[in-house]
């Protein structure tokens, strides 16, 4: 691995120093081999040395990233499924909500219904009792009044009946009709 970061640049070293000299082999300059062949020797042995020396912990160093990056990403897909799931918790509570409230309307409905019925039925038993009691008080008026009549007409049959024996009854009639009354009573 660290073979192959080596040799990729030393390529691309290679194809830069080539296009820029490229560029000045147009001014009539040969391409100066030994420099450059110096200069790729040195960039070798700088990255050899660098590799050498701090290799452990440049690959230390990108390995424990490596691992962060690796937990992080771990991480975020546990808190990611907990979210969905959180997600999911409400989103059912939404629709459970929704029938939870059509539930609560119902029942609010069937209560009003009720109280309703309720209400009428009283109201219905209240104007029964008015009814009644309107119709007994009208029957003891009607009762009173035919006592009242009654008993006016009572008097007035006896005032007649008086006034009609007074005048056909002779005193004597009259005596013996009223021993006759008081046999009566003291028998009775």
């Amino acid at each position: 691995m660290h073979r192959r970061t080596i040799f990729i640049a030393a390529c691309l070293l290679l194809l830069s120093a080539g296009a820029a000299f490229a560029s000045e082999a147009g001014g009539g300059h040969e391409l100066p081999w030994g420099n450059l062949a110096y200069r790729i020797i040195n960039f070798v042995l700088f990255i050899g040395l660098i590799t050498y020396f701090f290799g452990k912990k440049i690959k230390g160093f990108f390995q424990g990233r490596t691992q962060e990056i690796a937990n992080e990403i771990s991480s975020l897909e546990q808190r990611k499924a907990e979210t969905a799931a959180s997600l999911a918790g409400v989103e059912e509570r939404i629709k459970n909500l929704e029938q939870e409230r059509k539930a609560i309307l119902a029942e609010y409905q069937a209560q009003g219904e009720a109280a309703k019925a309720a209400i009428i039925a009283k109201a219905h038993a209240a104007a029964e009792r008015l009814q009644e009691q309107a119709k007994r008080s009208a029957q003891n008026e009607i009762d009173q009044a035919l006592e009242a009549v009654r008993a006016d007409i009572a008097e007035k049959i006896v005032h007649a009946a008086e006034r009609l024996l007074a005048e056909r009854l002779t005193a004597k009639e009259h005596a013996e009709l009223i021993d006759q009354y008081l046999t009566k009573v003291v028998l009775n």
